[in-house]
């Protein structure tokens, strides 16, 4: 069952139509090698290609009683083609269709989670430029660290996502493979040839060698790789619910006119969006220890990963796609509250710095257990207490001892922290 929340272009590639027009293409183009090699009549290859038709509900009219869907479908297609029908699938069993069907939709698959994958980059790339100066507090464990940028933020999610497009890459190819091998992939009944041909006419590489089924490392790389990209989906997700809760509210998602975030509290602005990533996330990181478990198959060949793959290939990838064309609109729609960055960077009384003021210190020749005592002592009644912990430095003689009004005042500069965001950017980004 394509699930409700799938996406017209993704879901289209599992419905049983197109499914079985793959199987169809598969037949006919093995059924024209075989012309070629004289070992069809071209006629039945002429009449194969002209009447070459199925119906969907006659299928699985016919698998309810033969209880096998490859021969409910070749019954189907023989109904409209006739005699000349006989000619199909000659010297070819179930998995030469079956796989390189299944490898076809993948491909097409992975397409479309690229350029999912290039849209959510290009609104990354636009906020993360928009926002390259703007100043906000970076916290380690949750908590307040040095200063960073907005810009940065993203532009980190930027160079993950890229990452996740060559995986997308790399994993595409993996599967673009074409098993036309017959019974135990030893091509006994059918001429190598034969798989030569079906695969440059679907646009894939030949398996190199096939046990009867495509390996199935190939797929569990494949699904491997969809759970690595939900990860990242899941880490942008995660970093901009932080964002918005109340005592932070540094950014949050576009909230629209006559939108209701409760059923009880009219006040509510949540972020379910992201929310729903982060158990989409999980979703598609589940199907990827089913696709490890397929590899492990018995002899040349069973069936004990059909039925899991014919639950994970929609799935993951209809969740994924999902996700990723989500996960680009929140960026792109992201409301972001630059005051209220600055407000939390200054929330601690300019802590922030205490690493510069440590550093200043030993520069001056205190040593560093001495000069972390001496900054922490003071950082610490700002912790505990509240005020300025620039005034208090200015207060402390052992530290000043070391370091002028005009020195300790130096360390509080912010432009300090951001003086290699033009460096980082143009790693990231290159000349944009």
């Amino acid at each position: 069952m394509i699930p409700r929340y799938s996406r017209p272009e993704m879901a289209r590639i599992w419905e049983p139509e197109a499914k079985f027009r793959i199987w169809l293409k598969i037949e006919t183009y093995a059924a024209e090698a075989m012309a070629e090699l004289g070992q069809v009549p071209k006629d039945a290859v002429k009449a194969i290609k002209a009447r070459g038709n199925f119906d969907v509900a006659r299928i699985d009219e016919i698998e309810q009683e033969v209880k096998h869907d490859v021969i409910a479908f070749l019954t189907s297609v023989a109904e409209h083609v006739g005699p000349e029908a006989r000619f199909l699938h000659a010297g070819l069993t179930s998995s030469d269709v079956l796989d390189t069907c299944f490898n076809v939709q993948l491909v097409e698959a992975a397409d479309i989670l690229i350029a999912d994958v290039d849209a959510l980059l290009t609104a990354l790339k636009a906020r993360a430029l928009e926002h390259k100066n703007t100043i906000t507090v970076g916290r380690s464990h949750g908590v307040h660290a040095e200063p960073t940028t907005f810009g940065l933020k993203l532009a980190v999610a930027y160079a993950e996502f890229a990452r996740a497009k060559e995986r997308l890459e790399r994993a595409r190819e993996e599967v673009r493979t074409c098993a036309i091998s017959g019974a135990v992939g030893t091509f006994a009944h059918v001429d190598p040839r034969v798989e030569a041909y079906v695969a440059k006419k679907l646009g894939l590489e030949v398996e190199p060698i096939s046990t009867q089924v495509i390996p199935r490392d190939r797929h569990a790389l494949y699904f491997a790789t969809l759970a690595v990209v939900a990860s990242s989906v899941e880490r942008l997700a995660t970093e901009i619910r932080h964002l918005q809760r109340t005592e932070v509210l540094e950014a949050e998602e576009f909230f629209s006119e006559g939108q209701k975030g409760s059923s009880a509290m009219p006040h509510k602005r949540n972020p379910v969006l992201s929310e729903n990533l982060t158990g989409l996330a999980r979703l598609v990181r589940g199907y990827a220890a089913p696709a490890l478990e397929d590899v492990a198959l018995w002899h040349e060949r069973d069936i004990s990963h059909s039925s899991v793959e014919r639950v994970i290939g929609p799935d993951a990838t209809i969740a994924l796609d999902f996700a990723l064309a989500r996960l680009a609109s929140i960026i792109k729609n992201l409301v972001v509250y630059p005051e209220r960055m600055r407000a939390n960077l200054d929330r601690l009384g300019g802590l922030v710095h205490s690493q510069r003021v440590l550093l200043a210190l030993t520069a001056a020749g205190v040593p560093r257990e001495e000069a972390y005592r001496l900054v922490q002592r003071n950082a610490m009644k700002v912790w505990n207490e509240g005020g300025d912990f620039l005034a208090l430095l200015l207060g402390d003689r052992d530290v000043r001892k070391a370091l002028s009004e005009d020195q300790l005042r130096a360390q509080f500069d912010l432009g300090y922290h951001t003086k290699h965001v033009d460096t980082i950017f143009e790693r990231v980004f290159g000349g944009a």
